[in-house]
Formats: C-alpha cells, sequence, structure tokens
C-alpha cells in the first residue's frame, strides 16, 4: 500500500525550520509567481550592487579543502532529443583532465538517454528527489528509480527549488538524508539572495542552510556542498574569486566548528553562478574553491570542457 503524504513527511523536525502554513507539508509559498521568474532575474540583474564585503562578517582563516576537484553541470529544464545527443557527442569526443570527478544533470525525461550514450568519465545526477519511498505522489521521482536509472548523485536545495517552488530548510533536509541512506551522493546547494548580501546576512543565510543539512544526515560521506548565490544565477553576473573564496572559507570553518575538522577538510565546496569558460581558470585558483555547478554554460560541450580543465589553475596555484 502506498505510504500517504503525512507520513512521508513526519518525523522529528530540524533544530532550524521555516515556518510554513499548513497545507504546504514542506514547501513554503512561493515568494514571486511562477510566471514572474523571468522578470525577477532581470530585477537582480538591474538593481545588483554587489558589496566588496559583508558587514559584520568576521575574518575566517582559510583551509583548504583535500577533496577531488568536482565539476557538476546542472541542465535544469533545457534539452530535447536531438540537443542532447549534440551535446554528449561534444562531450565524449573532449579531451578531459583526468582528476577531476564530472557529474552531468540532465532533466529527469533525459536521464536515460544520457546515462546510456555518455562514456562512464561521466557520472549522472538528478536535479531533485522524494523525501522518501515511491507511491501515491503525483509528479514526483524517488530515489530508487533515480537508482534505476544509474543515477550516482542528485542536486538539492537548489535556489529555484527553495524561491520558486517554495522548499523550506526541513523539506530539503529530509530529501538529503534519504538520498545519502539510499547511496545516492548529494549536492547541496546554499546561497543568498541579494537583499540578504546587501544587508549584511550571507553567512547568517549560508549557516541556517548548512545546519539544516547538519541536523537532518547520517553521514557527511558522499556530500558536495555547492556555494550559489542568488544574484548570480543566471544574471551574467558571478561573484568576483575574492567574494565566492570568502564564503567558502567560511562554511569549511563552519563545518570544522560544528561537525568536524575531518569532515571540513574532506567535503569539497563548488562554486556556481554563471560560471563560464572566461571566468573558471582565476575562480579554480582560490583554495577553498573545489570545483564547479554549472547552469548555461554546461549546456555547450567545448565550453563546458574548458571549465572542467580549470583544473590545470588549481595545480598551478597550488
Amino acid at each position: 500500500m502506498a505510504t500517504s503524504l503525512p507520513s512521508q513527511l513526519s518525523g522529528p523536525k530540524s533544530a532550524i525550520s521555516v515556518s510554513s502554513p499548513p497545507h504546504f507539508s514542506g514547501l513554503r509559498p512561493p515568494s514571486f509567481k511562477l510566471d514572474n521568474t523571468h522578470s525577477f532575474f532581470q530585477n537582480i540583474d538591474t538593481r545588483l550592487r554587489i558589496s566588496p564585503s559583508h558587514k559584520g562578517c568576521r575574518p575566517v582563516v582559510s583551509m583548504a579543502g583535500s577533496g577531488k576537484f568536482f565539476v557538476g553541470g546542472n541542465w535544469k529544464c533545457n534539452g530535447t532529443k536531438d540537443s542532447i545527443s549534440k551535446l554528449v557527442s561534444d562531450l565524449n569526443s573532449a579531451k578531459l583532465e583526468s582528476d577531476v570527478d564530472v557529474v552531468v544533470a540532465p532533466p529527469f525525461l533525459y536521464i536515460d538517454q544520457a546515462k546510456s550514450s555518455l562514456t562512464d568519465r561521466i557520472e549522472i545526477s538528478a536535479q531533485n528527489c522524494w523525501t522518501g519511498k515511491g507511491g501515491a505522489f503525483t509528479g514526483e521521482i524517488s530515489v530508487e528509480q533515480l537508482k534505476d536509472l544509474g543515477c550516482k548523485w542528485v542536486i538539492l536545495g537548489h535556489s529555484e527549488r527553495r524561491h520558486v517552488i517554495g522548499e523550506n530548510d526541513e523539506f530539503i533536509g529530509k530529501k538529503a538524508a534519504y538520498a545519502l541512506s539510499h547511496n545516492v551522493g548529494v549536492i547541496a546547494c546554499i546561497g543568498e539572495l541579494l537583499e540578504e548580501r546587501e544587508a549584511g546576512k550571507t553567512f547568517d543565510v549560508c549557516f541556517k542552510q548548512l545546519k539544516a543539512f547538519a541536523d537532518a544526515l547520517p553521514s557527511w560521506d558522499d556530500v558536495v556542498i555547492a556555494y550559489e548565490p542568488v544574484w548570480a544565477i543566471g544574471t551574467g553576473k558571478v561573484a568576483t574569486p575574492e567574494q565566492a573564496q570568502e564564503v567558502h572559507a567560511a562554511v569549511r570553518d563552519w563545518l570544522s566548528k560544528n561537525v568536524s575538522a575531518e569532515v571540513a577538510s574532506k567535503t569539497r565546496i563548488i562554486y556556481g553562478g554563471s560560471v563560464n569558460g572566461g571566468n573558471s581558470s582565476d575562480l579554480a585558483k582560490k583554495e577553498d574553491i573545489d570545483g564547479f555547478l554549472v547552469g548555461g554554460a554546461s549546456l555547450k560541450g567545448p565550453e563546458f570542457a574548458t571549465i572542467i580543465n580549470s583544473v590545470t589553475s588549481k595545480k598551478v596555484a597550488a
């Protein structure tokens, strides 16, 4: 018998939760209407004023991680059978540095196509999953189904799921815990809105989102943290290498103090937000940037290969 929605979402609450109306069961009302998504990001673009540092942020000592460079391509809601065949062909023929973990996240409909045609060099991620076992949950995808298709990873907590769909921290934590319990790695996304950065709340927001993951996760093995400032996603704006490094170092420091020094060292912290072939090399040089989660540029095979190969800049910087 299928498990009911209330029972899927029952259980002890995270120490940090976002209040939500009773009928949403883990979803907040979206902060803007779905049909206004394009104008929302346009508004970010036109209003963007990035201060060089965060008001009230304390200095953080950098402590570079020890994990292998990681580059993920989030294809989002893009692609057709033909365009994905072309993209896969470009990726299969690209010369990629060997010491990089490469993952792509096609739309659900095209996971099987991508998995069956990509070389084993590139692993497959999903863009979302349900909080538990499958059943009477219309429109959802279970972790068991993802594993059946060969997915090794799932992206959770992406800002478009948080701010467009309305998923809250506790709901995202439940998804992450269930995925990890079934040996599917989690790309755990965190990041602040423009107004939160301007108010000097970048660290507060990121730490709150991190704590929600920490409260839910059975282990930090197979977790990659993706810092994606919302104001930089799809806007063409990108955090400077110094801004990204500042937050990455703070995240690693938080892990060291609140989880363990071992987890802080081995957990990869990757950057996402308008990463492209032109800026990836400078970003990769920063010691706490362990790779990238790439959006639009991952839909262009040669450019995505350039981003993957930016690991060579990391080697030079080291």
